[in-house]
């Protein structure tokens, strides 16, 4: 069960250690771009290129869906990137359904872990197998593996490494779980020995403007930590600037946050509480996407 890109690699996974895949639930093809044309999720089109059987309901309550979803015979289910199930489909298989999650729970529960641990500043992050339950993100523990973020890695960067070491975890969680020699561990076990829950809530517009009453580092991370999706956003002479890539300068200066600095040709950079953020990856409003030096050349700043 998934839908986005993230959850293909872990699809591909499957089918190439040789599981039998009796089923694919995705999300229904939705009208994208400016024809509205019917759409495909990323799972459905790597599901129909290997003719397996897909599921796309409206509705996960559907009576018709859930006999569709029996008939399978399923021993296991498996959840990556898709919707919250109901405890008549979680609960289905004899072995249960195991989730794949982009955190090392039980820190950063929620619909955007790789963001915020990115936002946070996190030196790591890893992902999670574990057994679903009713409470979102806190069934037991099956499997875990952490890698390291890079000072300057993006979102859509710790993603693409994400999405594979997952893949690779889920299919050691599969074969254990078939053999029958799958340890648990409650959440709750874990969360006695953490000082502090870091959460991963859904991001909105509103969260992703940049304060730069604050300092550079902060600021920095929450650039990639919002790249390339959403994106950080500013304003640059009355029009939206979305900023997909940084890089920090601490420097005393007596400019107020959120000066903006240019020499018209090179560089690009706001001032902060103990320095400077230079934009080097931006996104105009009405515009496409660019470097700074690029967008420079076209474009006339204000005197600054």
């Amino acid at each position: 069960m998934g839908t986005p890109d993230f959850a293909v690699a872990s699809l591909d996974a499957l089918v190439n250690a040789g599981f039998q895949v009796v089923g694919v639930v995705t999300a229904p093809d939705k009208p994208a771009g400016r024809g509205m044309k019917l759409t495909e999720s990323a799972v459905k089109k790597y599901a129909v290129e290997k003719n397996l059987n897909i599921l796309q309901p409206e509705k996960l309550k559907d009576p018709a869906f859930i006999e569709q979803l029996r008939a399978l015979q399923a021993d296991l289910q498996i959840v990556v990137a898709f919707r919250m199930l109901p405890e008549i489909v979680w609960n289905m298989p004899p072995l249960g359904t195991v989730n794949l999650h982009g955190s090392l729970l039980p820190q950063y529960r929620g619909a955007a872990p790789i963001h915020w641990a990115v936002i946070n500043g996190e030196k790591e992050t890893g992902v999670t197998t574990f057994k679903l339950k009713h409470e979102i993100d806190t069934g037991d523990i099956l499997l875990q593996q952490s890698f390291p973020i890079g000072d300057d890695e993006t979102t859509g960067e710790v993603h693409d490494r994400m999405k594979l070491i997952g893949a690779g975890l889920l299919v050691e969680t599969v074969k254990r779980l078939s053999n029958g020699n799958a340890e648990e561990t409650a959440q709750a076990s874990i969360m006695q020995a953490t000082s502090e829950l870091k959460h991963a809530p859904k991001i909105f517009t509103e969260t992703c403007q940049i304060n730069w009453n604050q300092p550079a580092e902060k600021i920095h991370n929450f650039i990639r930590g919002l790249s390339p999706f959403p994106g950080a956003l500013t304003s640059l002479d009355g029009k939206i600037l979305k900023v997909y890539r940084s890089k920090k300068e601490i420097a005393s200066h007596h400019h107020p946050a959120g000066k903006l600095l240019s020499d018209g040709k090179t560089f690009l950079k706001f001032a902060c509480t103990d320095g400077y953020v230079h934009v080097l990856d931006l996104q105009l409003e009405g515009k496409k996407r660019m470097l700074a030096a690029d967008f420079l050349r076209g474009y006339h700043l204000n005197a600054r």
